[in-house]
């Protein structure tokens, strides 16, 4: 029998667990991380195991979920949607493996390798082919129905696409994941930032929150997705494995993960586990692990299932990609446009493999929204594996004195120059107006000699400091005033150097005006709009004399940007700086040239180096004809372009059956449209 403190701690864990259930599954908002739940959970069902006495079947290790929304329609579900057990290493996944292989009386077993997709899990049925139910987990037993919102989605066929002749099944039930795209989840966030908008916490209650939308409109703003992984009821066909399930639901046009493997035995299995946890940021969806299956479905019968999840699957979860540490302070940076971001000043914790201690708190709005004080302990991650982010405090830990506190107080002046701060109508963002803001200065120097602006070589941070230092330089006009005796009155630098530089930025005044665009630090400018302004003004004076509807009226530009562009030419300083650049010769035109469809819808990878263009002109060769270019191979990629020391990219093409291209070939193919077989490695097409 159990003592009076274990009967009371499982208790306790009981309305803690449900309570955590109850905000991540219903209100998208969790107070933990996934590892913290996992970890009371686990604490739970240990306790249940060694004291049968306090089991209860309302105990949250027997359910799945949290009880559905009353927001939405309710919808029972044909077959329950069960959760997963997991495994948290090497030991426990072997002893899976032992018991279902005992189970199986030493019969053969293959395993199905799936990446557990960080996503909301959904339910699709299909009558005779046609959608005609998405519903949510909920509880396992009862979920949600968001099927206009399910309807909104790229890539979920509204009928399945059967060959010619073929029968669709009566009912097919499909589960699966609906996510953010890594990439496409930052780019909406900096697009809701731009806008004056809040960003999103995390793709995972992001997509929570955008399933339960009332108006399907807003989810279609999103760039969800799908992955399908699971079965529910099936009639009219039947399917021998889970890996003939997948092969035929992919014929059907419901996308699956391309990196599913199906492997032979126990040590296949720790190999993939092994993989993947090295490569984890390597698919464009956030993963945690691993899912393992028995692909063979007559032994999955044979294993059934607990009240809670299948014997004959297991989820290996890697470790948590959110930390807790402590904030030790809150600081500003002011940027080379002025924007002035807060960010935390951390005790140093590892995450995702590197050593974190500065993370951004984003804004104003986002600070306020999470309120996190110094003195707490904080929830850390990396928004898209890349840049740490505070999640936000953990309010259990707060100490008392740091409650008394109150919130962190946002500057109201600049704390490099001591301007005060504005905040534009309609922006999220806070900016120090002061254009010679020491802190602005150093940044807006070192971005306008940078690669994607006028690429003047030699014009590094360390250079651009030491001429602000020196008083050489105090704008960028400034740079192109610059002789040889000058650069050699700087520390460091020779005859040889000096001149290298002189003539690196003479030669710069060359670059097109949509480099210039972008090195003006114009907020909101970046490539891709500088690109869309050169093209549609064709001059630097067009675009100054341009009213603001005319500006916005350009095809991705917009009112937000054209109000920037007007603000940043109205100003005198920054008028008259272009005007200093006019009169040093620096370029204020590009060539207009009408924009070539040919890659109109293909999706191109670049892969090693090319001898014609740098990988930036190439992207941009690409975009000009009106292609798009992506980081990673997926079924989706029309087309991987390889050129010298060509990395695992050209692999994966190979394994998908994605055509490839060499250099010669690309360059015809820009022309033309059509692939070139003597250069190309595959057939295939946009």
């Amino acid at each position: 029998m159990a003592d009076e403190q274990t009967r009371m701690r499982v208790e306790g864990l009981r309305v803690e667990i449900e309570s955590h259930r109850y905000r991540y599954y219903v209100l998208s908002d969790p107070q933990v991380s996934d590892a913290e739940f996992d970890a009371l959970l686990r604490e739970l069902s240990e306790l249940e195991a060694r004291h049968p006495d306090l089991d209860d079947p309302d105990s949250p290790t027997h359910k799945v979920g949290s009880p559905p929304s009353p927001a939405f329609r309710p919808v029972v579900h044909r077959q329950q949607m069960l959760s997963l057990d997991n495994a948290f290493d090497a030991e426990e996944l072997a002893a899976w493996h032992e018991r279902t292989e005992r189970s199986l009386e030493g019969a053969k077993v293959a395993y199905v390798c799936e990446l557990k997709v960080d996503g909301v899990a959904i339910s699709l049925s299909y009558a005779r082919g046609r959608l005609v139910q998405a519903v949510t987990r909920g509880d396992g037993r009862v979920g949600e129905d968001v099927l206009p919102n399910v309807r909104t989605i790229r890539g979920i066929p509204g009928r399945l696409r059967t060959a010619a002749g073929e029968k669709p099944p009566g009912l097919l039930e499909v589960r699966g994941e609906i996510y953010y795209p890594v990439a496409e989840f930052e780019a909406m966030n900096d697009r809701r930032e731009e806008a004056g908008e809040p960003r999103f916490a995390n793709p995972r209650n992001a997509a929570s929150g955008a399933l339960r939308q009332k108006d399907p409109a807003i989810t279609a703003q999103r760039p969800l997705r799908l992955i399908c992984h699971g079965m529910g009821v099936v009639e009219g066909v039947a399917f021998a494995s889970q890996s003939e399930f997948l092969a035929r639901i992919t014929e059907w046009g419901l996308p699956t993960a391309a990196e599913t493997q199906v492997v032979a035995d126990r040590d296949a299995v720790r190999e993939v586990v092994a993989h993947w946890r090295e490569h984890r940021h390597d698919p464009s969806y956030e993963l945690d692990g691993v899912v393992v299956k028995i692909d063979d479905r007559g032994q999955q019968r044979r294993l059934g299932s607990t009240s809670r999840a299948p014997r004959w699957a297991i989820a290996f979860k890697y470790p948590p990609e959110e930390r807790e540490t402590l904030l030790r302070d809150i600081q500003v940076n002011i940027g080379r446009t002025g924007r002035v971001t807060p960010f935390a000043v951390l005790e140093p914790v590892l995450v995702a493999g590197s050593t974190i201690s500065l993370a951004t708190l984003h804004n104003s709005d986002q600070l306020a929204m999470k309120d996190c004080r110094p003195g707490d302990t904080v929830l850390v991650r990396k928004a898209g594996d890349v840049i740490p982010e505070v999640l936000g405090p953990v309010l259990a830990m707060r100490p008392a004195e740091v409650e008394a506190a109150g919130p962190w107080p946002f500057p109201t002046d600049c704390p490099f120059c001591s301007t005060e701060l504005e905040r534009l109508e309609g922006e999220a963002a806070t900016y120090c107006p002061n254009v010679e803001c020491p802190s602005r200065l150093l940044g807006t120097l070192e971005h306008f000699a940078s690669r994607g602006a006028m690429d003047i070589e030699g014009l590094g941070e360390k250079t651009a400091q030491a001429l602000l230092d020196s008083g050489l330089v105090r704008d960028v006009a400034d740079v192109y005033r610059l002789r040889v005796e000058d650069v050699l009155s700087l520390e460091g630098f020779g005859d040889v150097s000096a001149t290298n530089l002189v003539q690196a930025i003479a030669a710069s005044k060359a670059q097109p005006l949509e480099r210039l665009l972008v090195g003006l630090s114009i907020r909101h400018v970046g490539p891709n709009v500088a690109r869309d302004l050169a093209r549609a003004f064709g001059t630097m004076d067009a675009l100054r004399q341009a009213v603001e509807a005319t500006i916005a009226a350009v095809g991705g530009i917009g009112p937000v940007i054209a109000g920037a562009l007007r603000s940043f030419f109205d100003t005198p300083r920054n008028a008259a700086l272009v005007d200093q650049l006019v009169a040093l010769g620096v370029r204020m035109d590009t060539e207009r040239r009408e924009r070539a469809a040919t890659l109109e819808g293909w999706t191109v990878v670049l892969t090693g180096g090319l001898e014609r263009y740098t990988r930036d002109e190439a992207k941009r060769a690409v975009e000009d004809a009106g292609g798009k270019v992506t980081s990673s191979v997926s079924k989706k990629t029309s087309l991987v372009v390889v050129g010298t020391d060509a990395g695992a990219k050209a692999d994966r093409a190979a394994e998908l059956g994605v055509p490839t291209v060499h250099e010669a070939a690309f360059i015809a193919l820009l022309a033309s449209g059509e692939l070139s077989q003597a250069g190309s490695d595959g057939a295939g097409s946009g």
